[in-house]
């Protein structure tokens, strides 16, 4: 495809333009991206180190892990430089990969959340054929199905992108390079990359957080026939959880996506924003891992390789 831009590079605004309150962001998102990004690497090397958790569920949630990392990773060190530095340019190419590993992790969060979902209710409504069904071939297949889809997401979208032309102003109202305030710096018709987006949108988003939910009721439905009063509250509390993260990440990301360029209130949408690409990276870590107790001997097992 080829580039018909003529903006080398842009400049992107953040969060906010008052300097009083920059410290403070500066802070806060520091402790927030530190969070997130120490919280699942340590998801990925206790995985990885210990071959217990080498099972269909674990791997799911060390794929969730490193997307979160590269989700956070593509938008958040680039954000603090320039809350830092005050040098808040991006070059177009740097733009562009920004846009592209971010689009890809987010395609892969949201299959990745259905796919994880599945593998719960074939676990909890299917228990005795359970190895069966979700062998290591599942397991590598479905993951080959979320890259798949992930990347298509992202080239297509990026690719689109590309072939807008961008000849000023090359403000960008936002703390990170994303389609919708890039759509509305094009100089050329969008309405191809807005009917594709609306398409991204149905499928991915709202079709992968209906199957989703399916998938939670049918679990709830199992959670209703346990006859301990014990088993249902623990079950209970870890169904509303994860629906609580998967409904934090869905919602503003249909939300986001779901509207032509011209609807965009970046203000609003900043702050909407950072649900889906700072918040849910954090939460992930604490409600899908650290609250299992296989994952807290894990993870104490490497603290204790790392003491000994």
């Amino acid at each position: 495809m080829m580039n018909f831009s003529i903006v080398s590079e842009f400049m992107i605004l953040g969060l906010t333009q008052k300097s009083e309150l920059q410290g403070i962001l500066f802070i806060v998102f520091l402790f927030i991206y530190l969070v997130a990004l120490l919280g699942n690497m340590l998801i990925v090397v206790a995985i990885i180190y210990n071959t217990t958790l080498h099972t269909p569920m674990y791997i799911l949630l060390l794929a969730l892990a490193v997307v979160d990392i590269i989700c956070t990773t593509s938008i958040i060190p680039k954000m603090l430089g320039t809350m830092l530095t005050s040098k808040n340019s991006i070059s177009y190419g740097g733009c562009m990969s920004q846009l592209f590993f971010f689009t890809w992790s987010l395609g892969a969060e949201m299959v990745l959340f259905t796919t994880m979902a599945y593998d719960r209710y074939v676990a909890i409504c299917f228990p005795l054929r359970y190895s069966t069904i979700m062998n290591h071939y599942t397991c590598i297949a479905l993951l080959s199905i979320v890259m798949a889809i992930a990347v298509t997401n992202s080239w297509v979208h990026t690719g689109l992108i590309l072939r807008l032309t961008f000849c000023g102003p090359n403000i960008i109202d936002h703390f990170f390079c994303e389609i919708p305030p890039l759509l509305a710096l094009s100089c050329s018709p969008v309405r191809v990359n807005e009917v594709m987006v609306y398409v991204a949108d149905i499928t991915l988003a709202v079709g992968d957080f209906t199957l989703t939910c399916i998938s939670y009721g049918f679990i709830i439905a199992a959670i209703l026939r346990i006859r301990t009063t014990e088993g249902k509250k623990k079950a209970f509390s870890t169904c509303s959880s994860h629906l609580m993260v998967v409904s934090l990440y869905y919602s503003p990301v249909i939300y986001t996506y779901i509207r032509p360029a011209s609807s965009y209130t970046f203000d609003k949408d900043k702050v909407v924003a950072a649900l889906y690409t700072l918040v849910t990276p954090t939460l992930n870590p604490i409600v899908y891992s650290f609250r299992n107790k296989e994952m807290q001997s894990g993870i104490r097992k490497v603290f204790a390789f790392l003491k000994g």
